[in-house]
């Protein structure tokens, strides 16, 4: 992962709207886009969290949240994003393996309890 650039303490910059800003990812859940956000955040990418709908006129048809960075920023932002997507999803993997059991019948099995 890559080392933070600003040192710690200080707050993140959001983007100038008037720059030009590149939307690297979009999420229906805004947990996933939080998540995402502070990744680039560590990593030093000044980025924006912005509700889709707010932006309707720029990208019709899109729902949830976006992230916006600068144009500069894009190629390393969606790197980080696709390489922390395929860590996920080989842990993922390796956490959906199934224990298995060997069923034995038993030879003699236990008289049902008696009524008195």
């Amino acid at each position: 992962m890559a080392e933070p650039v600003r040192p710690l303490g200080e707050r993140p910059r959001r983007p100038d709207p008037n720059e030009k800003l590149i939307k690297v990812f979009d999420s229906e859940l805004e947990t996933e886009a939080m998540v995402v956000k502070g990744l680039l955040d560590s990593a030093g990418i000044d980025s924006d969290l912005t509700a889709a709908a707010m932006l309707q006129d720029t990208f019709p048809g899109l729902g949830g949240m976006i992230i916006l960075v600068r144009e500069e920023d894009a190629e390393r932002a969606l790197k980080l994003i696709a390489e922390q997507r395929e860590t996920a999803s080989s842990a993922s993997a390796a956490d959906d393996e199934t224990a298995e059991i060997d069923i034995i019948p038993e030879e003699n099995p236990p008289a049902p309890p008696r009524k008195a």
